[in-house]
C-alpha cells in the first residue's frame, strides 16, 4: 500500500469519527407557565440520552400570549411551547415559525388538557356546570385573555358549551358577557390565576386540568370538576425558522412526542398524545361526553377565533374588557 493510500485511509477515519461526535447545542426554550415542572423533567431525561447529552437549555416561562409577543419583540428563542394556535400564528405571521408547523407529527401538538373548574374544599357552591357560574354571588377567577392563552380556551369553552346546549351565537356571546360580570380577578397567566385562587379569592377558578393537577402535585389543596361540556386543549410546539440550532430544536421536539416523554407528561397532569402513553393513562384522564375542539363547527379554528374574539381593538372580548375597565394591551 502506498503512503498516499495510507494517508487517505487515515483521513477518512478521522473525518468519520468527527461526523459521529456528540453534537453541542444550547437551546432557548420559550413556553407558557404551567408546564415548567414537567419540562424540567423531560429536559433532564433527554439529556441522559445519547442524542441529548450535549444539549443545554435556557428556559423562559410566562403567559402564553405574552411569551409569543416577547419572541416577536426579539426575545431569543429556538423553540416555543405555547397554549394556543393564536399565539403560534402570531409567530407565523411575523415570519418566525413555518406556516406548516401543524403538518408535523400530531399536527404540532405535544400534549393535551381540558378546561375544568377548580373549586373550594367540598365544593360548597355546588359548581358542576357552566350555568352554575352565573348563580348569584358566585365569584370567578380566570386570567386575562390578552396575556394568557389559557384564558382564551376558557372563553371559547364557555361559548362552545352554550352552543352545544342549543343556544344561538348571540345567546352564547351574552352568556360570556354575563360570565365576566362574575369575574373578580384576571391575572396575567394561568399559574398566577391559580395562586390568586389559592390565596382565597373567588369561589371557582376556570383553568386547565393540567394546571389543577400540577397545583396538587406541588402539595396545594385544590379540587376540580370537569364539566360535561368542555374543550380539548391542544398544546403546540414549534421550532423557529431561522434558529441557528434548528436541527437540535427539532430533535428535542421529536423527543417530546416520544413514549418516554409522553409518559412524563401523563405523570405530571397532561394528557398524552402518543397512543401507547394515552392508553396507559386513559383512566386518569376521562373523556367527557360533551368534549369539543377548536375546529368544531361552532368555533371555526384559531384564525376565525382570533378575529372574532381576541383582536385587542375590535373583538367581542375587547368590548367586554373595555366595559369592565380591563386592559387589552397584552402588556
Amino acid at each position: 500500500m502506498s503512503v498516499l493510500m495510507v494517508v487517505t485511509a487515515l483521513a477518512a477515519v478521522v473525518v468519520g469519527g468527527a461526523a459521529g461526535a456528540r453534537q453541542e447545542a444550547r437551546l432557548n426554550l420559550v413556553a407558557y407557565s404551567t408546564p415548567k415542572p414537567v419540562l424540567s423533567k423531560i429536559i433532564s431525561a433527554y439529556q441522559s440520552t445519547p442524542g441529548g447529552s450535549g444539549v443545554s437549555f435556557t428556559q423562559s416561562y410566562g403567559g402564553s400570549t405574552a411569551q409569543a409577543q416577547s419572541v416577536v419583540n426579539g426575545q431569543p428563542a429556538d423553540l416555543v411551547f405555547l397554549s394556543t394556535g393564536t399565539d403560534v400564528n402570531l409567530l407565523v405571521d411575523h415570519g418566525l415559525v413555518d406556516r406548516n408547523y401543524d403538518k408535523q407529527s400530531y399536527k404540532g401538538v405535544a400534549a393535551n388538557s381540558v378546561v375544568v373548574f377548580a373549586v373550594r374544599d367540598g365544593n360548597p357552591k355546588k359548581i358542576k356546570s357552566w350555568n352554575d357560574l352565573l348563580k348569584p354571588g358566585v365569584e370567578v377567577v380566570t386570567p386575562n385573555p390578552f396575556t394568557a392563552g389559557i384564558a382564551k380556551w376558557n372563553i371559547l369553552a364557555a361559548y362552545g358549551a352554550q352552543r352545544h346546549l342549543g343556544k344561538t351565537d348571540k345567546q352564547a356571546i351574552a352568556f360570556v358577557k354575563k360570565l365576566f360580570e362574575h369575574v373578580v380577578s384576571q391575572d396575567s397567566s394561568g399559574s398566577n390565576a391559580t395562586n390568586t385562587f389559592l390565596s382565597g379569592k373567588g369561589d371557582v377558578l376556570i383553568t386547565f386540568e393540567s394546571e389543577a393537577i400540577n397545583a396538587r402535585l406541588a402539595g396545594r389543596d385544590i379540587q376540580y370538576v370537569i364539566p360535561r361540556q368542555t374543550m380539548l386543549i391542544e398544546l403546540l410546539v414549534a421550532a423557529l425558522k431561522k434558529s441557528p440550532n434548528k436541527a437540535a430544536a427539532t430533535a428535542f421536539i421529536r423527543y417530546m412526542k416520544s413514549h418516554p416523554a409522553q409518559v412524563l407528561f401523563g405523570q405530571n397532569g397532561f394528557r398524552p398524545i402518543e397512543p401507547a402513553a394515552a392508553k396507559q393513562f386513559q383512566k386518569q384522564y376521562p373523556v367527557r361526553p360533551g368534549m369539543f375542539t377548536i375546529n368544531d363547527k361552532v368555533i371555526g379554528g384559531w384564525r376565525a377565533v382570533d378575529k372574532k374574539w381576541f383582536n385587542p381593538t375590535s373583538s367581542i372580548m375587547a368590548t367586554i374588557e373595555k366595559n369592565l375597565g380591563v386592559s387589552t394591551s397584552g402588556a
